[in-house]
């Protein structure tokens, strides 16, 4: 074993709180199972639910735009379609997102939150078989943990491994090498997947997680000490099988020409 899984996240509404797993089902062409279902418009965005596209993070109540966000503590279950939240100051929330009233209700309790910072009307929305990614084809994400290591001993302070919001944390790679694997397959747990692109940083890392304070410029550290705004790689699920804590991650090799 050269590697394993050490973490597994889902974040069933865009820009809020991580849940962690135990296993996740990937699946062939698939996102990372109940990842970004959810997204909350700050103002009208364009998306129409009735014909689904991509549609840039910053129109959405995300941590890049707003790092209120990270006040709030949030958690989803799938199976009844319930969000409860609770933030310092505000009373605890709980309704179902699967129910326009609840959706309603839960804009109103972010709004409340959010104050000053939200600067339209807040409208949750979701559309069947969509999800609310940075990147149109961003479909699952692992982030490579000594890596974050490297970076955290150029900045000498440590960093919270959520921020960069990844659904699978990786431990056993050496730091960097993930860059240079474009195109190449691996095997997480029991599933393949191929790797598409390297994750550009945004702002959004700068945001502790915790506090929900703007305390750290990542974008900038990267850029100075590598040269580059990547941590991370999004990777593109070809056989579907489970992931859990502890499987195995195998070192993408070159594909045969």
């Amino acid at each position: 074993m050269d590697a394993h899984v050490a973490a597994l996240f889902r974040h069933p509404v865009k820009g809020f709180t991580p849940e962690r797993l135990t296993t996740a089902a990937l699946k062939a062409g698939g996102p990372f199972p109940c990842d970004r279902l959810y997204a909350v418009e700050n103002g009208p965005s364009g998306f129409d639910p009735a014909a689904p596209a991509f549609v840039r993070k910053q129109k959405f109540t995300v941590l890049a735009a707003m790092a209120e966000v990270a006040k709030a503590r949030t958690a989803y279950d799938e199976a009844t379609g319930l969000l409860t939240a609770t933030a310092a100051g505000q009373p605890d929330f709980a309704g179902a997102l699967t129910d326009p009233a609840g959706a309603e209700a839960f804009c109103a309790w972010l709004g409340g939150l959010l104050g000053e910072a939200a600067t339209g009307p807040l409208k949750l929305v979701q559309a069947p078989g969509h999800r609310f990614m940075d990147h149109p084809l961003g479909h699952v994400s692992i982030v490579n943990m000594n890596s974050i290591r490297d970076l955290e001993a150029k900045v000498g302070r440590p960093i919270d491994p959520l921020r960069f919001r990844g659904n699978i944390y990786v431990e056993g790679w050496p730091a960097w090498v993930e860059n240079d694997w474009t195109d190449r397959s691996l095997m997480v747990g029991f599933a393949r997947a191929k790797v598409y692109k390297p994750i550009v940083r945004c702002v959004a890392t700068h945001v502790d997680p915790t506090t929900a304070e703007r305390d750290m410029d990542l974008v900038k550290a990267l850029f100075d000490h590598y040269g580059h705004m990547h941590c991370g790689i999004y990777v593109h699920v070809t056989d579907g099988g489970a992931v859990t804590l502890g499987d195995a991650c195998t070192t993408p090799q070159p594909e045969a020409a």
